[in-house]
Parts: structure tokens; sequence; C-alpha cells
């Protein structure tokens, strides 16, 4: 079986897709400013509705709202016109996908938010259709192709309504100010709570599984105190117990390769000063990101006085599942 045409259609199918959602930055408007405070005035919730594949992005779009500190929920057009529309009430918002403009459900559900008053931010891809006359405000998810072949499956149309979704819901928790604290108090059970609610100080070492070593004590004083702490780094500090610099196990076996009497030179001599230092109170992610960063080993943890409290250690983060 030749697959050359169809992986072709495959890289097609990606570089119309990107650049469909690269030509959604020019429609960051007013409009889309009309959304957003639409969407932070709003008493209530933020109900997002759509037919078919724009229902399916609809419900990814409601459930990112959620997570992202906005009350939010999806209604199903045909649940809504069975019962389900007493789930909207006034001070709601309706986020209407449809990229065709209209559907006979979403004209049914439109005609309710309407009589009790609920504005309407209309996702779609005519501007000139039935549902952006009908809405508060009209965001243009247009494309110019489908990525399917055929130019039938909703393909480019939908992850531009995702990424749309997105930038909206980016926008509006920038606007609220939605910190990680507030992060992990809404995923309390997942990773990405776990990750997000996790301080420096929930992580770091601390006690005897700290290695350090004075400014002016022997490369084998840090030896032995890496070796003891089962650490890949020893902290060097100066006569009050600051930190000055830290020295890793790597710095030893360089220093020993172009001298073997290195152990006795002086930390020193040897360490790196002014080392990416974290303090407990830190989000361990941001820390665990700085260490990624810089290819960052162990990082030692500094109180207000520069005087180490504890130590990160890269593996022990991803032994944790962190990443």
């Amino acid at each position: 079986m030749d697959l050359s045409e169809a992986l072709r259609k495959a890289k097609d199918a990606i570089a119309i897709e990107a650049s469909s959602v690269e030509a959604l930055a020019e429609r960051i408007d007013d409009s889309f400013a009309q959304a957003v405070e639409l969407i932070l005035d709003c008493s209530g919730r933020v109900v997002v509705t759509g037919m078919g594949k724009s229902g399916a992005i609809g419900r990814k779009l409601a459930a990112t709202l959620a997570s992202t500190g906005t009350p939010s929920l999806f209604l199903h057009p045909a649940e809504g016109l069975h019962g389900d529309l007493g789930m909207v009430a006034a001070g709601d918002v309706l986020i209407v996908l449809s990229q065709s403009g209209w559907t006979n459900e979403v004209s049914a559900i439109i005609s309710a938010m309407k009589r009790i008053g609920v504005p309407i931010i209309a996702f779609t891809g005519r501007l000139h259709s039935p549902l952006a006359d009908q809405a508060q405000v009209t965001i243009n998810v247009s494309v110019e192709r489908e990525a399917c072949p055929l130019g039938l499956a909703p393909t480019a149309s939908t992850t531009a309504q995702l990424a749309m979704g997105d930038a909206l819901a980016v926008a509006v928790m920038t606007a609220r100010r939605f910190s990680r604290e507030d992060f992990a108090a809404l995923h309390p059970g997942g990773q990405l709570g776990h990750e997000a609610g996790k301080s420096v100080a929930d992580l770091m070492r601390t006690n005897e599984d700290v290695a350090a070593v004075a400014e002016d004590g022997i490369l084998r004083d840090a030896l032995f105190a890496i070796t003891k702490a089962h650490a890949g780094a020893a902290a060097v500090l100066d006569a009050d117990r600051r930190l000055v610099g830290i020295i890793t196990d790597g710095d030893i076996r360089r220093a020993l390769l172009e001298d073997a009497q290195a152990l006795s030179r002086r930390a020193g001599e040897v360490m790196t000063r002014d080392p990416k230092i974290a303090g407990p109170e830190e989000p361990a992610i941001e820390a665990l990101r700085l260490m990624k960063e810089y290819k960052i080993g162990d990082m030692p943890v500094l109180d207000t006085d520069r005087r180490p409290v504890g130590m990160l250690n890269l593996k022990d983060m991803l032994d944790l599942g962190m990443e």
C-alpha cells in the first residue's frame, strides 16, 4: 500500500490548521475585548452551547473557563429544548459556537435567552448570519478552508474555535489575576493541582540531607559532605553561614582531572558564585522550571538573611512526577 499521498495530505492538514490559527491573532480586537468584559461583569455563570463538532469544542471551552476561575457549564442545544434551559438564568452569559451561524436548535436556544435578557457572545465563521445579527458580541473564527481534502469535515474551523476559546479564557483569567494558588484550589485531586499547589518548602531537603562546606574549607570536605547527604552539590558558606556559592560533584571531578592534588584546594576557589536560588515560599513548579532551564541539579533554598534552610534536588522533584 502506497501511503505517500495520505502522508502528504496529513502534512497539508497541519499547515492549513496552523495558518488558520495564526490568522486569529489579528482578530483580538474591540469585539474580543467586549467579550472579555461581558464575562468579567457576569454575576452568574457562563453557559456555552453548540451542536455537533462545535459542541465538542464548546465542552472544552466551558471546562477551561471553569478551571481558571469563571463558573461555567456546557448546555447541549437539543437537551436545552427539552427542559435543560432551566439551567440558565438572568445574570448568566451565553457563548454560542456555530461555524455556519445558524442551526434550528441554536435558533430556539437564542430566542429563549433573549426573552430572559441573557447576553450572547457568538463564535462564528459567518459575520452576516442570524447568529451574528442577534449576538451582543461576535467573534470571527472563519477560516479560508478546511483541512479535510473534501472541504467537508470540520477540521481547521474547529481548531480555530478551540484556539480562540483558549485565548478568551486566558484573557479572562489574566484580567481576574487568577493565580497558581487559585488554580491549585480548584484542582486539589489532580496532578496539575498537585504541582501548582506545592511550595519549595514542601519539597526541599533539610538538615543532614543538605550538604554544606565553609568557604575556606577544602574540596575534600565538600566531597565528604556531598557523599554523606547523597546529594549532587554543597552550599558554600561564609563565616556567618550565609551562602556565597555552590560547588557540585562535577566541579570537584573537573578540578581533579586538572590537578590530582585538587582535593586540598579551597572550596571558594572552585565554587560557582551567585548561583540560582529559591525561597521556601515560592511555588515549587517555578523553581523546577528554572532548574530545567539552567540544567541545575541542586538549588539552595535561602531565608531572608541568605542562610540556607534547605536544598532542592531535581531528581527528587522528577521522581514525584513533576514535569
